[in-house]
């Protein structure tokens, strides 16, 4: 057993839409990172995407119009599929959680690595 202090980890680096991997669940990366201005519309194929806001507000738009707005304590999973994009007009801190080795973009030659701390 291994204590993850969430903040502390999210204290280690400072830059946005960086996922850092902080603890392995059943076959998942789960992860923190820093939300700011607006992620590019993407879908994940095969998988469900999965946020759960730490800290500030992230708005999810749906590629059909529907947005979700989300506070501190609030999470959203949205289905496999379905194209998104993330945004938060100042910074959110939020936890995810993906299938090891899925890239964050939905796709890997656009993705980047994500590093563990």
């Amino acid at each position: 057993m291994t204590k993850v202090t969430l903040s502390d980890k999210l204290g280690l680096f400072y830059s946005h839409w960086d996922p850092h991997v902080v603890a392995d669940y059943n076959g998942n990366d789960v992860m923190v990172v820093k939300f700011a201005g607006e992620f590019p519309f993407h879908h994940h194929e095969t998988t469900d995407d999965f946020f759960l806001i730490l800290e500030g507000e992230v708005v999810i738009d749906g590629e059909d119009g529907d947005s979700v707005t989300l506070r501190a304590g609030d999470l959203c999973v949205v289905p496999a599929g379905m194209t998104h994009r993330p945004r938060a007009k100042t910074e959110a801190k939020v936890l995810l959680i993906e299938p090891k080795g899925e890239p964050n973009t939905g796709d890997p030659a656009t993705a980047a690595a994500k590093p563990r701390i």
